[in-house]
């Protein structure tokens, strides 16, 4: 077995080497790509050992990278994008929601569009507007797309690997805030990775259900550990993917803890939380001893960095919503 503590940052870049390594018709393709790596340097070293036919620096247009990925994709290719931030994908959203969801269906089953769509998203970076931004819900509410997140290195580093070699069109959101974290990887473990489209449970608990995926696993295990220390035990999910949802560990823990705090740095209204407690109670309505609780950020435009930590969800808005749930 071969394990090795690497950055989240490295992961990616690892299993985006080894995807590569495997198929010559996986490409790389974006803003600052190439000769840069990438401005998180995700993409660091793939155009020096693979050459700039495979790994391409494109002008500045995502409309314009999104449209050509699609052709790519349909003499046979597996293009990688990258959206350079969160905010900067909507000049490519009419391609994404209008051709890339839309093919494959629109063909009737003939033609496929293997396209990874990256995107770093998230905030608590200190950046300027349109790069701080969580639009997952504008691609999960898409029909035809995958949208997955990682919330660790372990999962960036096979999921991208995962999304690489599904034959359907996958939106792969990276949490900018996590990027320089580090974890252990299994670098041999593919025999026991979970499916692309499957969620886990990050921490076991027996008290209240938290749902939580990107970034915002971490600030609900860091929670979950206070709690701890408070006597309470919280069971903290990693959604992992948003479309599909797979809800099934979620609900199973809400049977037996009666209560669920879902957890996402997006908006309030109409987020994924609003979805997953909508299917939980559907699902739960006569084990839910109270009304499921919501820790998102609010609904306005994403702030100016001075004031980004009071908008985004933390330790003790978790905690706050579990105590709420103890309160009915």
């Amino acid at each position: 077995m071969s394990v090795e503590s690497m950055t989240l940052v490295k992961a990616i870049n690892s299993g985006l080497r080894r995807a590569m390594e495997g198929d010559d018709h996986v490409l790389v393709m974006g803003e600052d790509v190439g000769k840069l790596g990438g401005v998180f340097r995700v993409t660091d070293g793939l155009q020096k050992d693979f050459g700039d036919a495979r790994v391409i620096d494109t002008p500045l247009a995502e409309s314009g990278i999104i449209g050509t990925a699609v052709g790519l994709a349909l003499r046979g290719y597996r293009p990688v994008c990258e959206i350079q931030f969160d905010g900067f994908v909507f000049p490519g959203y009419d391609q994404i929601v209008s051709q890339v969801a839309k093919m494959h269906f629109r063909s009737g089953g003939r033609l496929r569009l293997p396209i990874v769509i990256r995107i770093p998203y998230g905030g608590s970076i200190g950046a300027v507007e349109h790069h701080s931004e969580s639009p997952e819900a504008y691609f999960a509410h898409t029909p035809g797309l995958k949208v997955v997140t990682c919330s660790n290195p372990a999962d960036a580093y096979w999921m991208i690997q995962q999304a690489v070699t599904a034959d359907d069109p996958v939106v792969f959101f990276e949490p900018k805030r996590r990027y320089y974290e580090k974890g252990d990887v299994d670098l041999d473990s593919a025999d026991s990775v979970p499916p692309l489209e499957s969620a886990r449970v990050a921490a076991p608990g027996t008290d209240v259900t938290v749902a939580a995926y990107g970034p915002m696993v971490k600030t609900c295990l860091e929670a979950a550990a206070a709690a701890a220390d408070e006597g309470r035990s919280l069971e903290v999910v990693d959604l992992r993917s948003l479309s599909p949802l797979d809800l099934t560990p979620v609900v199973e823990s809400v049977r037996r803890t009666g209560r669920l705090v879902v957890v996402h740095e997006a908006q309030r209204t109409l987020g994924i939380g609003a979805e997953v407690a909508a299917r939980v109670t559907e699902e739960c309505f006569y084990s839910l001893e109270a009304p499921v609780q919501r820790v998102t950020g609010y609904d306005t435009p994403y702030p100016s960095a001075r004031v980004e930590e009071e908008y985004l969800p933390d330790l003790d808005r978790v905690l706050d919503a579990v105590d709420r749930t103890f309160a009915f």
